[in-house]
């Protein structure tokens, strides 16, 4: 670590516990990044921190250590129920990873204990955990941890439990905003003390970020800390020893590419990242597929209680493809990635930088390499001026071959993956058409026969994007998808009901609008008759206004009658009622014409 290093952490001004140092003795921690030597010391003299620094630059340590130093010297000893340290994050990847470190540094001070509170697991577990265990050290992400400040009719009162706290610590605040936690973050300040130390730790910062850093911090520090060697008019947001790459390549012939670099490097550890949910499930089947002897897995937000599991695994892996979207973007600290492919640029520039350093962390050597289509290749200027993120163009990859046919062979063979291009297909084109960059990554510039193809489609979807536009070139199969069928038994079984449901439920319609049609013919003809008596009657008929309305009244009930809305003995006594009445009125009548 000398090559990053500011001192050793003995040279720090302030004295760190003895069980501290023989932690990061044991962990090869020798020497400390920028970030920790200019947080650590500015912690431990109760200053609120709002740090930036670039990614990768070792900032959970930074407020980890100096975390624990500051529960140590509390004057009163922590309860098993109250919580003195409170560390906030916006994804369960990071909360985990996060939790792992306080776990390591927590096996020398045992009088602490810890929670991880995250979704994709059941709130009641979390709920009964803590009331059996307690904790002194919470961390969180912003949904499951306001969710807890609301389980007090569940026996948890999480308000109470916070009046203790020393220490909250905001990771990655601005992603924190950028994911929509604004709200849940607002509430669960409020239940803090306001006599606390925070820190803020960010890559970047926004004007969001700083109204943050005014609601939630006091006299902060503020402190940003730059790459060695670079200056400061071009402050290089990605790690100096990242070697960052990209190439250019038709539509068509990107997957082919892709494939032949992850061959050429399947000892090593690469992440993918795509734009899409629906295109890390499409793409990460296909090459489970295509490249042997790989352990190949995938990993998005719309993905729930497997996440934590694969991404488990995959840290503890030596060689593998981890394919996934930009919930793996931030902060995420996985061991020794050599490659770090953005086969989709990401939707915002700030997200190209946060891929990238996945790569190349606490000084260790990296790679990145973006794939542009030829029309996107002015973006690479854009992320040097931008971004100050410049790039170096890679030389043609080589031994590239066509693997297209295996994967529409896949998708015949299997219906599953044919819904699976499709959804891709769709969803990457919707995400090109939000990217922010507009000016570069325009739908109307996408050819969209060549787009299909190298999703290697069997048939085109029906979406918006492609209405009233012809594709000559794209060949469909002559296959009708409708009899591609699921390799799973179960689910072919149950498409094959509703199939059955449809034909019948058409031919149901069918017969239903014939019905109708003779119906609006009948209700035609009724009204002809109602207009003509009506005429007849403005004409000077026979019928005066009083019997005209009498009439009415008895089509009315006698239409009652037919639906069954009133019984037969009810149709007979209003009848006879109003005749009764009709008489007596004729009867009065006529014995007031005899008075006159």
């Amino acid at each position: 670590m000398s090559n990053t290093t500011d001192g050793t952490w003995e040279s720090l001004p302030v004295k760190l516990n003895d069980n501290i140092l023989r932690t990061l003795k044991e962990l090869n921690f020798t020497h400390m990044t920028p970030v920790q030597a200019t947080c650590i010391p500015l912690f431990m003299r109760n200053k609120d921190v709002a740090a930036e620094a670039v990614t990768g630059s070792g900032k959970t340590l930074a407020f980890v250590i100096p975390m624990i130093e500051l529960l140590l010297k509390r004057e009163e000893k922590l309860k098993k129920m109250q919580v003195g340290a409170l560390i906030i994050t916006p994804t369960r990847e990071l909360a985990l990873q996060i939790s792992e470190v306080v776990e390591t540094f927590l096996k020398s001070f045992p009088q602490f204990t810890q929670i991880l509170l995250i979704g994709g697991t059941n709130p009641i577990e979390d709920v009964e955990k803590f009331k059996a265990h307690g904790a002194n050290i919470v961390v969180a992400t912003p949904g499951r941890l306001e969710d807890m400040f609301r389980r007090k009719g569940d026996g948890l009162d999480m308000a109470s439990y916070m009046k203790f706290l020393d220490v909250l610590v905001l990771d990655e605040a601005d992603r924190l905003l950028d994911m929509g936690f604004e709200t849940s973050l607002n509430t669960i300040l409020s239940y803090l003390p306001k006599q606390r130390r925070t820190g803020l730790f960010s890559a970047t910062q926004t004007q969001e970020v700083e109204k943050l850093v005014r609601a939630g911090l006091r006299n902060p520090v503020r402190i940003t800390v730059k790459e060695k060697g670079v200056a400061d008019s071009h402050t290089q947001k990605t790690p100096s020893r990242l070697a960052n790459y990209y190439t250019v390549c038709r539509p068509e012939e990107k997957f082919n590419h892709l494939v032949a670099f992850l061959r050429q490097h399947k000892h090593e550890k690469n992440l993918v990242f795509f734009s899409t949910c629906a295109c890390v499930d499409y793409y990460s089947r296909a090459l489970q597929t295509l490249i042997k002897k790989v352990d190949v897995q995938c990993i998005h937000g719309k993905m729930k209680n497997k996440r934590n599991k694969i991404f488990s695994n995959f840290r503890n892996l030596k060689s593998g493809i981890l394919v996934c979207t930009d919930v793996m973007a931030r902060g995420i600290d996985i061991p020794e990635v050599n490659w770090v492919l953005q086969y989709d640029p990401p939707s915002n520039a700030s997200a190209f930088v946060h891929r990238c350093g996945r790569t190349a962390r606490i000084g260790n050597q990296g790679n990145a390499l973006v794939f542009l289509l030829p029309m996107e290749e002015s973006y690479v200027s854009f992320l040097s001026i931008n971004q100050k993120c410049p790039l170096e163009q890679m030389p043609p990859i080589s031994d590239v071959v066509d693997v297209l046919p295996k994967v529409k062979t896949m998708a015949l063979a299997d219906r599953d993956m044919f819904e699976r291009g499709m959804r891709a297909f769709v969803s990457n084109v919707q995400a090109y058409a939000k990217h922010e960059c507009s000016l570069i990554f325009r739908v109307k510039d996408l050819d969209f026969t060549a787009l299909a193809h190298g999703f290697a489609l069997l048939r085109l979807p029906k979406m918006p994007e492609l209405r009233g536009k012809t594709l000559p070139d794209f060949i469909a199969t002559e296959i009708d998808t409708d009899t591609i069928k699921y390799k799973d038994k179960n689910r072919e079984k149950q498409r094959q009901k509703m199939m059955e449901e449809r034909k019948n439920q058409v031919k149901t319609r069918r017969t239903f609008v014939k019905h109708q049609a003779w119906s609006k013919q009948k209700n035609k003809t009724d009204r002809r008759k109602k207009k003509a008596a009506k005429r007849k009657h403005n004409e000077g008929s026979d019928v005066d206004e009083e019997e005209m309305n009498e009439l009415l009244n008895d089509t009315r009930l006698l239409k009652k009658l037919k639906k069954g809305q009133i019984t037969g003995e009810d149709f007979e006594k209003q009848i006879t009622g109003r005749s009764k009445s009709k008489s007596q009125r004729k009867q009065s009548s006529g014995s007031s014409d005899e008075e006159d």
